[in-house]
């Protein structure tokens, strides 16, 4: 695809969107509205955000942070959404008539509002971290890679306690509040974290991971190679990659017992 330099709709939706757990929570959301409504179709424009297309100001004209994603509903007076979550409930208030990813009153509804503030709040910016200091960064800085992992761990605990007698997040009905969330939890080894150390959640993942509109959703600008299945395949067949992998969980393991991180949650 060429470089975006600006809309390429003028009708209906279009999403400007990368590869990332947030981005995947807005291709995510479109393509299960699609799938159990028949509608609305939508463009999308992928956004490479190595190249800072986001900074750009054709594109902070609708997203003013210069953050993915941004829906642009050119319907509705070409008004930009920013922000996952707000794309989410965006998408539920005028998509969604039926409830069938939302919920019409208490408690459900504020417990679904809830779990996606939950996911904004923490889920999202601790395991950000986590990927920043255990995977990317130049420097190996132990201290803020075991305070980052352990509490993406921490968290990961309360979605698990909280799945233990339930499917779902909410109401036991797959749910925004499930998408906010699961988008993160699908690229939980890139991060450093084992999935399988929490079986309520593990298999959660599983049951909305074989999802049609999720396997398309998070195809979405294009295949990804960062989230669980991708990156499990290349632990088996890439030996390098595999290598890496082992060195980094030792410097986890390492800083983890320089700092005494014990895993406790809540």
């Amino acid at each position: 695809m060429s470089r975006p330099n600006g809309t390429i709709a003028s009708s209906g939706l279009e999403l400007l969107t990368f590869g990332t757990p947030n981005g995947h929570k807005a291709s995510i959301m479109l393509e299960e509205i699609k799938a159990a409504y028949g509608k609305p179709d939508y463009v999308f424009q992928s956004i490479n955000i190595g190249e800072n297309i986001q900074k750009e100001p054709w594109f902070t004209q609708y997203g003013p942070n210069g953050r993915i994603p941004v829906l642009i509903d050119h319907d509705n007076g070409d008004l930009g959404i920013m922000e996952g979550a707000a794309i989410l409930a965006y998408m539920t208030r005028h998509f969604d008539p039926d409830n069938k990813f939302s919920f019409a009153k208490d408690p459900e509804l504020s417990l679904c509002e809830q779990w996606v503030a939950w996911q904004t709040g923490g889920l999202g910016p601790m395991q950000g971290q986590a990927n920043h200091f255990y995977r990317l960064a130049k420097e190996r800085i132990p201290y803020p890679t075991q305070r980052y992992v352990g509490e993406t761990e921490r968290l990961y605990g309360i979605l698990d306690a909280r799945l233990k007698d339930n499917e779902y997040l909410v109401g036991n009905k797959y749910s925004i509040a499930d998408i906010a969330n699961y988008s993160w939890v699908n690229v939980s080894f890139f991060a450093g974290v084992d999935l399988e150390q929490f079986p309520n959640l593990h298999k959660w993942w599983q049951r909305i991971s074989e999802r049609p509109a999720v396997k398309k959703g998070v195809a979405v600008p294009s295949e990804p190679g960062i989230t669980n299945g991708p990156f499990k395949e290349k632990l088996k067949n890439d030996q390098e990659f595999r290598q890496k992998h082992e060195e980094l969980q030792e410097i986890l393991k390492k800083a983890k017992e320089q700092y005494g991180y014990k895993y406790a949650s809540p």
